[in-house]
């Protein structure tokens, strides 16, 4: 990608974030709006990856902005609450969500090394049932997992009651 490229890119990703509600407004719209505006595919890992970088510089800027006003303000109290807005930061957070190094957005968190989350590949959305590792101070995914479809999302949720009513009936023969 060319540094002109780049500078439109982020030139149109700032203005998006500067003209939107961010408590609605995702890392994932962001991308989208800007792919719409410039006419460009913005999925592709290396300009997700630069989306991703804007968004995070864009965020801190606003944290160290916050943090001067704060501390204009309110003095020693405001410590505490720049040491949050720094540390969610460095969660990778936008707007209370919590997305991974792959810009996915973690549902939750079901052991330390299990997670829900929900991705985009290739067009499609998935919720992604996965495990975990951690290498070089990132978790990364392993095989050790599934990825369902929204259609298949959609019927595993219907078959719910089913399934947790044959949990009960299994527990009730074990006790």
């Amino acid at each position: 990608m060319d540094a002109t490229m780049e500078k439109k890119i982020e030139e149109t990703v700032k203005e998006i974030l500067e003209t939107s509600d961010m408590q609605e407004m995702t890392e994932y719209k962001v991308r989208k709006q800007a792919a719409d505006k410039l006419s460009i595919d913005l999925s592709e890992p290396s300009r997700k990856k630069f989306v991703r970088h804007v968004v995070e510089t864009f965020l801190q800027h606003q944290a160290q902005q916050q943090q001067q006003q704060n501390d204009a303000i309110e003095g020693a109290e405001v410590e505490e609450n720049a040491s949050d807005e720094e540390e969610e930061s460095n969660n990778n957070r936008v707007d209370g969500k919590e997305y991974d190094d792959d810009g996915d957005l973690i549902i939750c968190r079901l052991s330390e090394k299990r997670r829900v989350t929900i991705q985009d590949f290739r067009g499609k959305t998935l919720v992604s049932i996965r495990e975990f590792y951690k290498k070089d101070g990132k978790f990364l995914p392993t095989s050790k997992g599934i990825s369902l479809t929204a259609e298949q999302w959609s019927s595993f949720k219907k078959n719910m009651p089913a399934i947790e009513q044959a949990i009960r009936k299994m527990e009730d023969r074990l006790y």
